[in-house]
This record gives structure tokens, C-alpha cells and sequence, in this order.
């Protein structure tokens, strides 16, 4: 979310005039989803160049105003803070997809951090603040996207933190109810967001990625220090029994990927207000008990410590493992092109 916020700072300054400006017509009432034909309820709808389609959902970036006295729980459509938070996320996470995807992003109604701290605290995980609003707004966004730009092509859906609980939602329910959609994808990238044992169980239509070229699965993972682990320390996107893929050697179980096996980091250069690839020491082991990975990257901490723990990476779940991500994204479409 800090990582977001400067990143927004960033491209605002070098890509001001891609923000697309509040209209009346991408406000919507409670009770509807946005008309997603409108271009203005997208973030981006792309050119088509590539032969596959990433569909990426933000995570949470109504943040601070969401604090605010009376705020609403959930984002209006045009609202900047979270209009600015998806574009620096775009920046920093969306555009790992773009080498080899035509990447599309819709703007919704997400739940504010407040909001979804308080639904976490009460049920354990955030389902309940997203299964309403933002489910109706990504669903009907979904739709869309699948009549209207998709064309048959294959696809990834993406995310990150509350993006990627809501892709972990969609996988459950929406994808459910559309095999023939489901078929196509790819893979399911929730990073950044906790899936569970139980979540296989419970959805056996759902797999769980177990190397760097299987299609068709999910793949998942959270970051964080070593202090969270010895402190066992509360974070509102780890879930019990959760499975983090290790996204420098793609293993499941405590093999060290040493920092030599990271293909570049995408890390804030804040002096030259860019973001640049780095050598950050960023290597990665499971940790099994937790479901998390382990780092020793040198880089500071989430501030938000009551949410996340003293020391989580959850702003640089992508941008850690940046060029890994890239380079997995191309093997698994290449995969998928071999058995199709």
C-alpha cells in the first residue's frame, strides 16, 4: 500500500494524462454495478497485441480516507485515492503481465481498509466485505469482459491482496458457474492473499500450482521476515493452513532459493522518482508452518504493523520477485499453448 501510494506519486508525474477523469457516468448506487461498456469504469482496456489476456483486480487503495468520519465502507467508482492507488499498482504489480498479455484492468467498488480490518477482525477473513458490492462490480466487469473483449482467447486472472481475495472468490464461485471460461484460463495468480487446504478441499474444480509450468492452477504466496515468524505475528492476509508457492525455484516445500536465483527486483528509485530493476538480496524460503515466504531482502517493512506484523512485505509481494514473475508468466502460457 506505501509501495502504491509513491508508486501513483511516480506515475502521476510521468503518465498524468492516462488517468481517466471522474464522470458522473462511473458513478453508480449501492444496489448497481457499474455499466462496464462505459471505457471510464476501466482502469485500462488495452490494445490487443498479444495472444492472451490478463485480467487484473487492484488490491485496497482506499486507505486513508476510508479512516475518515463518516466515510463510506465501500470506494465510490471515482474515487481518487483509489483511482491513484490503481494506477501505482499498475505500475509496480499489473505491468509484470504486459510482456506477454494484454492486460485489463477494471475500476470497482472495493472495501475500504477500515472496513475490511473490522470484517477481518470479526470472521477471521475478509469474504464478507467483498462478497457483496465488489463481488457485483468484478462479476459484472467479468462479464463483459468475457462477451465483449475476450474473443476466446486464453487468460490470467491476477491480483493482489484484496484483489487477490476477490480473485480467490471469483475461482470459487464465478468460474464455477462458467467452465467453458474456466477452461481457458491459464493460471490464477493470488499473490499477496491467503489460499488455504481447506479452499482445495472445499472446491476440488481448484489446483494449487506445484512446479513453474503447470496450467490451469493457482498461485499464491505471502512475505514476509523472519521477526513475523518468530513473533508468530497477526496478519490480516495470512489465514491458517495457508500454501505459498516459493517464486524463485516454484517448490512447495523449505528449499533455499539463495538470492542468486533472483532474476530482478522492481524497486522505488525515489531520487530519480522511478522505478528501476535492483539487486536487493531478495531470496525466499517456505516456511510451512506459517505458509509463508521468508526473506532477508534488504528493504523496510509495511508500515502498517497492526494490520500486516512488524515485519511483512506485503507491499512487495510482486515487486521482490518482479522478473520471476515475468519469466513464470511466459512459461506457464507457454505451457498452455503446447496443450492446446
Amino acid at each position: 500500500m506505501r509501495k502504491a501510494l509513491l508508486a501513483a506519486i511516480v506515475a502521476v508525474l510521468v503518465m498524468a494524462s492516462m488517468l481517466p477523469g471522474s464522470s458522473a457516468s462511473a458513478r453508480t448506487g449501492a444496489g448497481d454495478a457499474p455499466d462496464y461498456s462505459r471505457k471510464s469504469c476501466w482502469y485500462q482496456v488495452p490494445d490487443i497485441t498479444k495472444e492472451v489476456d490478463t485480467f487484473y483486480i487492484y488490491s485496497t487503495a482506499y486507505i486513508e480516507s476510508s479512516f475518515s468520519e463518516g466515510s463510506p465502507d465501500y470506494a465510490t467508482l471515482d474515487n481518487i485515492e483509489m483511482k491513484m492507488g490503481a494506477l501505482g499498482e499498475y505500475v509496480t504489480n499489473a505491468s509484470v503481465y504486459e510482456e506477454s498479455t494484454n492486460v485489463f484492468v477494471p475500476y470497482y467498488r472495493q472495501a475500504g481498509l477500515r472496513f475490511a480490518g473490522e470484517v477481518a477482525a470479526k470472521k477471521g477473513n475478509i469474504d464478507a466485505a467483498i462478497s457483496g458490492i465488489p463481488y457485483v462490480d468484478i462479476t459484472a466487469a467479468l462479464d463483459y469482459y468475457f462477451t465483449k473483449y475476450n474473443n476466446g482467447r486464453p487468460f490470467i486472472i491476477a491480483g493482489h491482496s484484496q484483489g487477490s481475495a476477490m480473485v480467490k472468490y471469483v475461482l470459487k464461485n464465478y468460474f464455477k458457474k462458467h467452465p467453458d471460461y474456466y477452461k481457458r484460463m491459464v493460471a490464477a495468480y493470488a499473490i499477496g492473499f491467503s489460499v488455504t487446504k481447506e479452499d482445495l478441499k472445499e472446491n476440488p474444480h481448484l489446483k494449487f500450482a506445484t512446479g513453474e509450468r503447470d496450467t490451469g492452477v493457482i498461485v499464491s504466496w505471502n512475505t514476509e521476515g523472519k521477526k513475523n515468524v518468530e513473533e508468530n505475528a497477526r496478519n490480516r492476509a495470512l489465514l491458517p493452513n495457508a500454501i505459498s508457492i516459493n517464486p524463485l525455484n516454484w517448490k512447495l516445500d523449505e528449499t533455499y532459493a539463495p538470492a542468486s536465483k533472483n532474476l530482478g527486483s522492481f524497486m522505488l528509485n525515489e531520487k530519480a522518482a522511478r522505478y528501476e530493476i535492483k539487486n536487493i538480496g531478495a531470496d525466499a524460503q517456505v516456511n510451512l508452518a506459517r505458509g509463508v515466504i521468508v526473506t532477508n531482502a534488504k528493504a523496510a517493512p509495511i508500515a502498517l504493523t497492526d494490520f500486516f506484523g512488524p515485519q511483512s512485505f506485503h507491499d512487495d509481494d510482486y515487486t521482490f520477485y518482479y522478473n520471476n514473475i515475468k519469466d513464470n508468466v511466459a512459461k506457464r502460457i507457454a505451457a498452455y499453448k503446447a496443450n492446446h
